[in-house]
């Protein structure tokens, strides 16, 4: 169980902090209110990381102190602060932290920066330990590349690398997953797809925090969502029966997506049924996609073999470290690529532009589209980047911002739509130009 320093100079911050990390499962080893406070218990305490404000009292703010603790007791760093300016974010970066979180923040931010940082923290560990190991045994060299006693060659591979599943969202997906957290980015892509598709949305949860971020499709009726409570998992098979009855099958009048997400299994029989229902609905030809995703906690490999049995597509997800996904064989390989995750943070950083055009299909906050941008590629942008891009973009009347609550949206004007799907085309047409044939132009948007 990682233990965590919290470090805020404001007592309801640091209450707060030490009740959700708690829930999470973490220890808080401490908490300090100033930077001389916090390098005096980070030395006495060894955190596994310290969650740290920027501005506080004292002779030492938090950077200093990151500073400090990062260089003597090499114990990575998050910030935690209010402040997402530029100046103060190139002097956080000086540092080299492990993630910076703007306030305020909710449970899922938080526990996503905290394992990336502890992530990053065991590989980097690992990495030097592999640097400084000597050669193993029955390893030669060869020509820069090392080579076994049995003659295969390999090159060296990144420790961090990510799988990239071409369009999983067509068929029905087995989803087994060992960290409740990390489900959440893998659901709100499904049904952003699905809405993006078009047809019906159904998805099904014991708990889930989606539901903020999809208010207007619900109140519209293109997302149904239902939480299952205990004993309700039987009442499923009903549900489905009624939303595919009237579901014609030709696929382009009307598709369904559904999604379960079943977080409890001890109505396991009941969700075999449900499972063995929309194949037995799928085989009759209706068009039916989705995701089945169980927590596998507290199932066996033989309530795994009956979960999998008649579903091609399986991803299981081990923890933060791991996610493997199985496929019929008739699935073709070329859907599927292994790519550095450094390389992802390179194109990403550097073609910001068309990342943050891609998401203004409706309207969104900044600190969303930060968000999005880090679940969906696991990179971190600073906010302070994306709303210099967004007012630059309203100030040439291509965006237009309202306020909602405390969140500031921005969406497209009718002059803005146009310059997205222009702009978008220039970014792909400049990629095929570089990469091929293979890549073909955006559609022009839908004319209302």
């Amino acid at each position: 169980m990682s233990k965590i320093l919290v470090v805020d100079d404001e007592a309801i911050i640091t209450m707060q902090l030490e009740e959700r990390l708690s829930a999470m499962g973490y220890t808080v080893a401490g908490m300090a209110s100033s930077g001389e406070d916090a390098i005096e218990k980070a030395r006495r305490l060894s955190p596994d990381l310290v969650l740290m404000d920027i501005v506080m009292p004292g002779k030492l703010n938090g950077i200093e102190a990151a500073k400090t603790i990062a260089g003597e007791m090499d114990i990575p760093v998050v910030f935690v602060t209010s402040y997402a300016d530029d100046t103060i974010i190139e002097k956080a970066k000086q540092v080299g932290p492990y993630g910076y979180i703007v306030k305020p923040f909710n449970e899922l931010e938080i526990k996503a920066a905290i394992e990336v940082a502890l992530f990053r923290k065991t590989a980097e560990q690992e990495l030097r330990k592999a640097a400084s190991a000597p050669s193993g045994k029955g390893i030669r060299q060869k020509g820069g590349e090392k080579e076994d006693e049995t003659g295969a060659e390999y090159i060296d591979l990144p420790e961090i690398r990510t799988v990239l599943l071409k369009d999983i969202f067509t068929d029905i997906v087995l989803f087994l997953y060992a960290d409740p957290a990390l489900k959440e980015p893998i659901f709100k892509f499904a049904i952003e797809a699905g809405l993006k598709k078009g047809g019906r949305n159904f998805f099904a949860y014991h708990r889930s925090l989606l539901q903020k971020y999809f208010l207007q499709e619900i109140q519209d009726h293109n997302l149904i969502m239902r939480r299952i409570k205990k004993g309700e998992v039987y009442l499923l098979s009903g549900i489905l029966e009624k939303c595919t009855a009237s579901l014609p099958q030709n696929p382009s009048a009307g598709t369904l997506q559904v999604l379960l997400d079943f977080s409890e299994t001890d109505e396991f029989s009941d969700i075999i049924t449900v499972k063995d229902l929309i194949l037995a609905k799928k085989g009759q030809g209706i068009p039916l996609s989705g995701i089945i995703a169980v927590n596998m906690a507290d199932i066996d490999h033989r309530q795994i073999k009956q979960l999998s049995d008649g579903i091609a597509k399986i991803i299981i997800s081990t923890g933060k470290e791991t996610t493997l996904s199985f496929a019929h064989r008739t699935f073709p390989s070329e859907s599927v690529a292994v790519v550095p995750q450094a390389t992802i943070d390179d194109v990403v950083k550097k073609s910001l532009e068309p990342v943050v055009l891609s998401l203004l299909e409706k309207p969104i906050s900044g600190y969303d589209i930060v968000h999005e941008i880090h679940n969906r590629y696991n990179v971190l942008i600073p906010q302070a980047r994306v709303y210099t891009y967004l007012y630059d973009l309203e100030q040439k009347g291509y965006l237009i911002m309202k306020t909602s609550g405390k969140s500031k949206l921005y969406s497209p004007t009718e002059a803005g739509k146009k310059y997205i799907h222009n702009r978008l085309n220039d970014f792909k047409f400049v990629f095929r130009h570089i990469l091929g044939d293979g890549v073909t132009a955006f559609p022009p948007p839908d004319k209302k």
